[in-house]
């Protein structure tokens, strides 16, 4: 099951453009109802949001005629901005030769807003001279917890939530034998249906689409994976993988299994892809959250927002 939905700006600057058309007597098409610079803007979104994608898809999205397609992705490629999808990425079906897919490059990536890197990246640096390594793990897993709060364990999702999962198994939970019930915190430690797994990774995909990560879900094989297009701290990310520890850490904890980090764009990945099995569910124990010293609190507002687009296609790693 994907979440998220097509780019909102890009659908927003699309009904712009039918409501100039419809004042000006023009073609509802991008060039003629909007600057060039906001449509390179918006070509640059889809790449982004929904890359690998052909010409002719972009050109149906933004109402732009091939010559028009065409143009933008020469300028983007020529900067750097933009690039051929690898062939192995590609999927073709049926006869003839497969349609040119593009992408967004990581020199693309690099020109969205990355305005608070760098001091985000000193915060931390100062933080680690007084904490040590453990203050940076510390400050990663409050960082990831506020960014999926308010996110519901797999293990205690209630099952009437759940579509299709009503059935001889289910038992009220006033039936259910006291020596049967887990603490809090000990939840984790009991078995999960893959029910229950494939909502809240489609609930964490919905909290980092909230924080700017354009985060997807999709089904591969025998499980889900949690795909994430944009990463607003990817370059913080770079010199502090704890971030992504920390990300991975509260994944298996809120799915009750362990999951699978595939690529990472910090890594130079296109997006960071997280692998969830849906068969032969393991249980896991409980990760610990610890305190984040005084002092590095102000930091989360650093690294937990961003001004990228809020949905996207997952792209399968490489």
């Amino acid at each position: 099951m994907k979440t998220g939905s097509a780019p909102t700006t890009v659908k927003e600057d699309a009904a712009t453009a039918s409501s100039n058309a419809a004042v000006t007597g023009t073609s509802p098409v991008f060039p003629a109802a909007a600057p060039e610079r906001q449509t390179r803007r918006a070509v640059v979104q889809l790449l982004l949001e929904e890359g690998p994608i052909t010409a002719t898809q972009i050109g149906q999205e933004l109402g732009l005629s091939a010559a028009g397609v065409r143009r933008h992705i020469d300028a983007l490629m020529e900067s750097g901005e933009a690039q051929e999808a690898a062939p192995a990425v590609v999927r073709h079906r049926g006869r003839g030769r497969p349609a040119k897919q593009f992408q967004i490059t990581a020199q693309g990536r690099a020109k969205l807003s990355h305005a608070y890197d760098d001091l985000a990246g000193a915060a931390l640096r100062q933080l680690r001279e007084i904490g040590g390594d453990a203050a940076i793990m510390d400050f990663a897993r409050r960082r990831v917890q506020a960014l999926l709060g308010s996110v519901t364990r797999a293990v205690d999702r209630p099952q009437s939530a759940l579509a299709g999962s009503a059935g001889a198994d289910d038992v009220p939970a006033d039936d259910v034998p006291a020596d049967d019930v887990s603490a809090p915190g000990e939840a984790a430690a009991q078995d999960v249906s893959a029910d229950e797994v494939k909502a809240t990774a489609d609930d964490i995909a919905g909290a980092f689409n909230s924080a700017g990560f354009a985060a997807t879900t999709r089904p591969v094989g025998g499980g889900v994976q949690i795909c994430q297009h944009h990463c607003p701290v990817s370059h913080v990310a770079e010199e502090f993988p704890e971030l992504c520890e920390a990300e991975r850490e509260a994944f298996t904890e809120l799915l009750g299994t362990h999951v699978q980090q595939l690529a990472t764009i910090a890594n130079g990945d296109c997006a960071c892809t997280t692998h969830v099995p849906l068969t032969s569910l393991s249980p896991v124990a409980p990760v610990p959250v610890v305190p984040v010293p005084v002092g590095s609190a102000s930091v989360v507002s650093v690294l937990g927002a961003s001004e990228a687009p809020s949905s996207g296609r997952p792209e399968p790693p490489q």
